[in-house]
């Protein structure tokens, strides 16, 4: 069937994000949260060979940064052409507009070369995209969030970035949405530049991290900002600088509804105050993210919170009392396991990597390769960033009797 002006449409908008078809179904798929869009139907749509359902359409509306409502209205005309075997032979001045109506979606936002170079060019801009479109766009990125604990890296970073473009895409046109949406957008690029350092590219991380607390101050949202510090504390050149980091993180998420954020930051402070020899400091910023979480539901405040869960907190506290060789190692990792049950979690294989190198840090060698035996196991099992970070670690601290266990840590780490 020849080309239509809603087929061209979709074609325009997908040209105007700058992505090829392939990008453009990955997209679409990062709003949906399913990999079931494909290149050969992206290209079935733009050759009118096909029209995508209402469903369908809502998520290429968020990914395209475009109404939904005007989506589904053309749409609606298309298929009624489809039906009266409609062949147009000259444009007349709705088909013009029709075509025009969505142009300027993403007008140099494609032009920029990096996602976050796009999620920079696109911040000062906005119109209006629907309530719809938006919703899901912010729902997703909290789900990344999540995923995060189950997924590698590598598998996660082209959905990270696809959902981040889509976002961007979104965002000049977000109108009374454009805080929520740059919040989330802020939320995805952290994301990004967390995986992105996961994978040894530190400069594209910083560079992710940069563009976070421009969405956070454009946002006016310092929470935000201590996602990005929090993150990068991890890769920072000195434990000064680390420390630096969380104590800004810290200041932003003082007040309401940030209970979450602020147990997982002053546990960050507790980990690094505990490795730069600072015990005092470190049991202090412990006892104040112990009781920040005591106020805190992780699922209910900031999105990307849902990754601080009962499990992560246990981590942390392992870590500083084990690092530190506290007494407190022994209730605390009873505690943990308690917790983990029989059936381990995502969370779980970093609570057993924390576990792990707590006790061989803490003298008890024997008790510690049990228990790095099993991380190594189900580190493997189930692949994550987290995951990853702790296998270095408890290779590190293994004695030259484990040097095989070592070995096999360092080869998954790579």
């Amino acid at each position: 069937m020849p080309a239509d002006a809603f087929a061209e449409l979709l074609l325009r908008l997908r040209k105007e994000a700058g992505r090829s078809q392939e990008e453009q179904a990955a997209a679409i798929n990062a709003v949906s949260g399913r990999d079931t869009m494909t290149r050969r139907e992206v290209s079935r749509y733009e050759n009118f060979d096909n029209v995508p359902t209402n469903h369908t359409l809502a998520h290429i509306a968020a990914a395209c940064g475009v109404p939904f409502d005007e989506l589904q209205r053309e749409a609606k005309a298309a298929r009624a052409r489809r039906r009266r075997g409609y062949v147009r032979e000259v444009e007349d001045l709705d088909d013009v507009k029709r075509r025009t109506l969505l142009g300027s979606a993403a007008i140099g936002v494609a032009t920029a070369a990096e996602p976050w170079e796009r999620l920079a060019c696109a911040l000062s801009k906005g119109t209006k995209i629907d309530a719809t479109s938006a919703v899901a766009l912010i729902d997703r990125a909290a789900e990344l969030h999540v995923q995060e604990l189950n997924l590698s890296a590598r598998l996660l970073q082209s959905t990270v970035e696809s959902h981040l473009d889509a976002i961007t895409a979104a965002l000049p046109r977000a109108g009374e949405h454009e805080q929520a949406l740059t919040i989330a957008a802020g939320e995805t690029a952290a994301l990004a530049g967390w995986v992105a350092w996961d994978l040894g590219e530190h400069d594209k991380a910083g560079a992710y991290y940069q563009v976070t607390s421009e969405c956070a101050q454009t946002a006016g949202h310092p929470p935000l900002r201590a996602l990005a510090l929090t993150y990068a504390s991890y890769g920072s050149p000195t434990p000064q600088e680390k420390l630096e980091f969380l104590a800004q993180a810290a200041q932003d998420v003082r007040g309401h509804g940030n209970a979450t954020a602020a147990a997982w930051v002053h546990g960050r402070h507790a980990e690094e105050a505990a490795q730069f020899g600072d015990d005092t400091g470190a049991l202090h910023a412990l006892d104040r993210a112990r009781f920040a979480y005591d106020f805190a539901d992780h699922t209910s405040e900031q999105a990307w919170v849902r990754f601080v869960t009962p499990y992560r907190m246990d981590s942390l506290a392992l870590s500083v009392y084990g690092q530190l060789r506290r007494q407190e190692l022994i209730a605390t990792a009873d505690s943990a396991v308690k917790r983990l049950g029989t059936g381990l979690s995502d969370g779980g294989v970093v609570v057993l990597g924390d576990l792990a190198s707590a006790l061989l840090r803490g003298g008890d060698i024997d008790q510690g390769v049990y228990v790095s035996r099993q991380f190594a196991s189900a580190s493997q099992a189930k692949p994550n960033t987290m995951g990853k970070e702790r296998a270095r670690t408890v290779a590190t601290w293994l004695p030259d009797s484990e040097r095989d266990l070592a070995h096999h840590l360092r080869q998954f780490t790579s």
